[in-house]
Formats: C-alpha cells, sequence, structure tokens
C-alpha cells in the first residue's frame, strides 16, 4: 500500500532506507545486491501464495503474473519487469525505499510510473508486514497494470488523488484505494474473487476474504465506500465487490467535487456497519473480531 495517507511508515528491517534518492523518490534497485537468501524468500513467497490464490484470485491477475513472468526464481528486477509491462499497457515500475509523499505518489501514478518498494520482508515478517516490501507491491499490484482497462483506472486515480490534494478531501479518495485496489473483490461467473493487492499478498486474508462467514462483502458504490473507514492492523471488517473492472473505471471517470460536498456533509460509516441502500452480497457474523476484541 504504497499511498502514504494509508499507513505510518514503520521502522523495519529495510536495508534500503538509506539509499540515495532522485527528486521523485526513485533509487537504484541494486538488482545484483539481493542475497541468496533474499531470493529464497521470494520464491518461497510466491510459491504459497500463487497456490493460495489459484481459485481466489481474478483470472486478470492469474493471466498477467504468468503473461510477466513473475514465476521465474527469483527477486524480480524492475527494468526488465518494466519492459515486458510497457509493451502491454505503458506502465513501468519504479524502485523506491518506502512509502513516498502523496504528491510524488499522484505524479507516478498519473505518469504510468508504480513506486514498489525495494527491499524484501525479513523471516520474522513473513505472515505480517505492515510496510510494504517489493513482494506486495509487485506481486500484488503490478499483475493487474497488464489489464488495460485496470491499467487506465490507477492512472486515472493518480489524476485524482492531484485533484483531491487541492480540494483537501484526500482522506475520502484514500478509502477508494484502501477499499479497490488493496482491499477489493470481484464478481465473476464463478463468484466472488480478489483483485486487491492488500489481499493477494497475504496468504491468510486471501483465505478469510473470500471464505470466513465474519466480514460483511457489500457491493460497490462509490460514495458509500468514500465514506467508510477502515482498520489498517487487521483484516477488513467489510469487504467491496466490483461488478467488473470497466464499471469500476465507468463509475470514476466523473467530476468527483459534487461527490466530495455531500461526502462532506454525511457522517462517516463504521468499517463494520451495514447502512440503508447497501447491496449486501454477504451479512458478516463478525464472529472474527468479536474474538479478538474479547482475547
Amino acid at each position: 500500500m504504497p499511498l502514504a495517507t494509508l499507513n505510518e511508515s514503520i521502522p523495519s528491517k529495510n536495508r534500503y532506507r538509506s539509499a540515495r534518492r532522485n527528486p521523485d523518490f526513485i533509487i537504484d534497485q541494486d538488482w545484483s545486491s539481493y542475497s541468496a537468501a533474499e531470493h529464497d524468500r521470494w520464491d518461497r513467497l510466491f510459491k504459497r501464495s500463487l497456490a493460495a490464490l489459484r481459485d481466489r484470485a481474478c483470472a486478470e491477475f492469474l493471466d498477467a503474473a504468468q503473461t510477466l513472468q513473475l514465476s521465474e526464481s527469483g527477486i524480480p528486477d524492475m527494468a526488465r519487469l518494466s519492459d515486458r509491462l510497457e509493451r502491454l499497457t505503458g506502465w513501468r515500475v519504479v524502485p523506491v525505499t518506502e512509502l513516498v509523499p502523496d504528491d510524488v505518489f499522484f505524479d507516478h501514478l498519473a505518469n504510468r510510473r508504480f513506486p514498489a518498494g525495494a527491499f524484501i520482508r525479513s523471516e520474522q515478517e513473513m505472515d505480517y508486514l505492515e510496510e510494504p516490501d517489493i513482494f506486495h507491491d509487485v506481486f500484488g499490484h503490478v499483475p493487474l497494470l497488464a489489464n488495460p482497462v485496470y491499467a487506465d483506472f490507477m492512472e486515472a486515480y493518480g489524476k485524482g488523488g492531484q485533484r483531491a490534494m487541492e480540494l483537501g478531501v484526500l482522506p475520502n479518495l484514500a478509502r477508494l484505494y484502501w477499499y479497490t485496489v488493496e482491499f477489493g473483490l470481484i464478481r465473476t461467473a464463478e463468484g466472488l474473487r480478489i483483485f486487491g493487492a492488500g489481499i493477494m499478498s497475504s496468504t491468510t486474508e486471501s483465505v478469510f476474504a473470500l471464505d470466513s462467514d465474519s466480514p460483511n462483502r457489500i457491493a460497490f458504490d462509490l460514495e458509500r465506500v468514500m465514506r467508510t473507514k477502515y482498520l489498517i492492523d487487521d483484516f477488513q471488517q467489510s469487504y467491496f465487490v466490483i461488478d467488473s473492472f470497466q464499471k469500476l473505471l465507468d463509475d470514476c471517470y466523473q467530476d468527483f467535487r459534487p461527490l466530495y460536498a455531500r461526502i462532506k456533509a454525511a457522517p462517516d460509516i463504521e468499517a463494520h456497519q451495514i447502512v440503508s441502500g447497501d447491496r449486501v452480497v454477504t451479512r458478516g457474523s463478525m464472529t472474527y473480531f468479536h474474538k479478538r476484541k474479547a482475547g
């Protein structure tokens, strides 16, 4: 989750933190510096995540991961990966040390550059990581950038972010990113499938998001999503379900200013709430969250 608004920068074993940064925060990935242990860590993360996602991720993600050759052994060289991606949709992946400032992030997206953390998580962080690493950013985010419609949506989001900063409404737009790009579900002929990167890069949440009876699953509505709070340190209490990437793009191709005005006048919605007008796909029991609170 590269948008700084969505999370705080948390100290970790990030050996790139002192790397020299360009004005746009891009660094040298220095791919040859990765150790054999780091490459092996990527391979193990990739293998177990793909096993969990074969019947859970959307087909667009699985097909693109194969097209982009993410299954090649070891951590991807972002330059080589970008060459393959650019031929498909014009996007490139650029290495950064950590979460970048919002204005920098939006400028990259608006110009079809996706900033990806260069470091890889430690052995102690294999199952839970609060700061996005290269596995989250590249495995989780990059495959769908090979889909032309989703690629257009991400560029549009970057341009929308620039406008949201000018209007002072970035927290509301950040919720759209959170509930789609990071934790979105999509309706398919085979049933609900995952497309959010935050779920993709977590084997435990990839099971929870689709199989658990605890969370709500609610049909996507732009205004509703932008009013809804979210959890940054646990599974989501509600997931939103889009009908298609084209419908998501169409919903977001509009002047957001009237929408922001309505949201400003309305109360926020708690992450667990179901409200009047929701098209509920599955109503959650919240059992997992009740047990966590009791414990």
